[in-house]
C-alpha cells in the first residue's frame, strides 16, 4: 500500500491518490482523496479491500506518519493483520506498489495533455486496463487470477469476439464453472511463473550491483528528497546535501549519520542514499 501525489488540485480539492496491489494475483485499488490522513487511510483500507475482498494476512507499507499511527495499527491488530513496513536496509521492499504507481503516473500523463485537474476521472480506465493486462511476472492478467475468468473488454463489444457471437446460456454456464474448477491450477502455475521471475531478477541484480559501503567517519553526500528540496530552485535545486559524518554502521546497509559539527541527524540513512564525498 502506497501514497502518490500530490497531484494538481482536482474537483472536491482532491491531489492525493492512495493505492494498494495485491502481491500474488496483482489486483489493484487506487482511490483520490483530498488529504492523506490516518482516517483517510484506514477508511480507504477498508471499503476498498477488507470488505471487497477479505481480511488480507499482511499489509506492506512505508515508514509515512499515515501508517505509523498508532490508530491505524490498533485497527490492524484487532483484525489480525501484521503489517510489514519497509526497512531502511531494503527500501524497495514495497516494490509492488511502487510499480504500479510508475504505471497510473505514465498514463495520466499520457491521457491528460494540459487538462491536469481532470485526472481522477481518467483513473477508472487507467486501473481497468492495468486489471486487464498479462503481468510479466505472472503471465496473467490481475482478473482472471482474481475472479477465475477473463475479463469482457470493451473492444469485444465494437468488434465482437467468438465468446459474443456464439454466446449459449447454458455453454457459458458450463465453461464458467470449468473456468472456476480451474482457477487454483492457473494460480498454482502463476505463482510458479512469479518465482521464477523473482530468482531471475535477484541474480540479474547481484551480477549488476556493487555494494556501497561506508566505514565510520567516513564523509558522505546525502540524496535531497523532494520535501528537503528549496522550492524557488525548482528543476535546478540540488540533488544531493552535505556532507555529512558516518557516526555509526548498523550493518545491512544502514547507517546513522552526523553534522560536522556533531549534532545526529534524525532516523537511519541507507547505502542507496549516500556517496562517498571528496574534498
Amino acid at each position: 500500500m502506497d501514497i502518490l501525489g500530490p497531484f494538481p488540485p482536482a474537483k472536491g480539492q482532491v491531489k492525493f491518490l492512495l493505492v494498494a496491489v495485491d502481491h500474488f494475483t496483482k489486483w489493484i485499488e487506487a482511490e483520490p482523496v483530498a488529504t492523506i490522513t490516518t482516517n483517510n487511510v484506514q477508511k480507504f483500507f477498508w471499503k476498498n479491500v477488507i470488505t471487497r475482498f477479505r481480511i488480507p494476512y499482511a499489509l506492506i507499507t512505508d515508514n509515512g506518519l499515515q501508517f505509523t499511527d498508532r490508530r491505524f495499527n490498533e485497527f490492524l491488530a484487532e483484525l489480525g493483520i501484521k503489517h510489514k513496513m519497509t526497512s531502511v536496509e531494503h527500501p524497495q521492499s514495497n516494490g509492488q506498489a511502487e510499480a504500479a504507481n510508475k504505471v497510473i503516473l505514465k498514463e495520466l500523463k499520457r491521457r491528460l495533455g494540459q487538462a491536469k485537474g481532470a485526472w481522477p476521472e481518467h483513473l477508472p480506465e487507467i486501473l481497468w486496463a492495468y486489471r486487464c493486462t498479462p503481468q510479466s511476472s505472472t503471465r496473467e492478467t490481475p482478473f482472471r487470477l482474481t475472479y477465475g475468468t477473463d475479463a469482457m473488454i470493451p473492444v469485444e463489444v465494437g468488434e465482437p469476439s467468438l465468446r459474443r457471437t456464439m454466446f449459449n446460456n447454458q455453454i457459458n454456464e458450463e465453461a464458467l464453472n470449468v473456468e472456476l474448477d480451474l482457477v487454483e491450477e492457473a494460480r498454482d502455475q502463476a505463482l510458479i511463473m512469479m518465482e521464477a521471475c523473482r530468482a531471475r531478477l535477484s541474480r540479474k541484480h547481484r551480477t549488476k550491483v556493487k555494494p556501497r559501503e561506508f566505514q565510520t567517519g567516513d564523509l558522505v553526500w546525502r540524496v535531497t528528497g523532494e520535501a528537503r528540496k528549496d522550492k524557488a530552485q525548482g528543476k535546478l535545486a540540488p540533488n544531493w546535501d552535505g556532507p555529512y559524518r558516518i557516526m555509526h554502521n548498523l550493518q545491512n546497509g544502514a547507517y546513522k549519520l552526523e553534522e560536522l559539527s556533531g549534532k545526529s541527524i534524525p532516523r537511519t540513512w541507507n547505502a542507496t542514499h549516500l556517496k562517498h564525498y571528496f574534498s
